[in-house]
């Protein structure tokens, strides 16, 4: 017979707006299912979250689709484009479930390919894109709803270490210049010490909340 297990044990978390932070814990941390009550992707079984003073933990699955859609962009590892779709079109798709209008979600899409530097390609297809370039486009998709949070998956898992470098140079951009939270979820210390804070989990449980140190050896 199947069951429930817990997966985190006495999580207590504040995060201010306006911080960069990186979650980062070893495979089965629990840093995914964190990543997923802080999304508003599953709600904790206990306790209480809440989402710019809101709070969350209640809400059903309609509801909570809302609140995704008005705080929260979101930037995964594997970039989710459509690859049939222009880059205009994949960075649009968000706006359509505000009824926006057709001309503002063309205008500020065409922005946020501006600021992530891919004016020139609103017209490709993911395909004949690379890989940072694909995921530029993922977070210029994510800015389009204009959120208070970006919450980032792995987001340089799948590029090499010069686009990932790239990718994260760029985070801290939007977080310094734009005011953007940033969360960022990472199994990796040279990933992590982008961010201004590191919150490590182990086994379910916070063994480090503070400034990133200069290396892994306090964790």
């Amino acid at each position: 017979m199947g069951g429930t297990q817990q997966v985190l044990f006495d999580i207590n978390i504040s995060i201010k707006s306006g911080e960069f932070v990186a979650i980062m814990g070893p495979s089965g941390s629990g840093k995914s299912t964190c990543m997923n009550i802080i999304g508003a992707l599953d709600t904790p079984t206990s306790g209480v979250y809440e989402l710019y003073d809101r709070d969350v933990t209640g809400l059903t699955a309609d509801e909570l689709a809302i609140v995704r859609n008005e705080h929260i962009g979101f930037v995964f590892q594997q970039f989710n484009l459509l690859p049939k779709r222009s880059v205009l079109d994949n960075v649009m798709l968000p706006l359509m479930y505000r009824g926006l209008p057709m001309s503002e979600r063309v205008s500020r899409s065409r922005e946020m390919l501006r600021r992530v530097g891919l004016e020139n390609f609103e017209t490709y297809l993911p395909t004949q894109l690379s890989g940072g370039m694909k995921q530029r486009v993922a977070i210029a998709r994510a800015l389009a709803g204009q959120p208070k949070l970006i919450l980032a998956d792995e987001p340089t898992g799948a590029l090499d270490s010069k686009m990932g470098n790239e990718i994260l140079r760029f985070f801290q951009q939007l977080n310094r210049d734009m005011g953007i939270t940033i969360i960022m979820i990472t199994h990796e210390f040279d990933i992590a010490k982008y961010a201004h804070r590191l919150i490590h989990i182990r086994d379910g449980r916070i063994n480090y909340d503070g400034p990133v140190p200069k290396n892994d050896d306090a964790l």
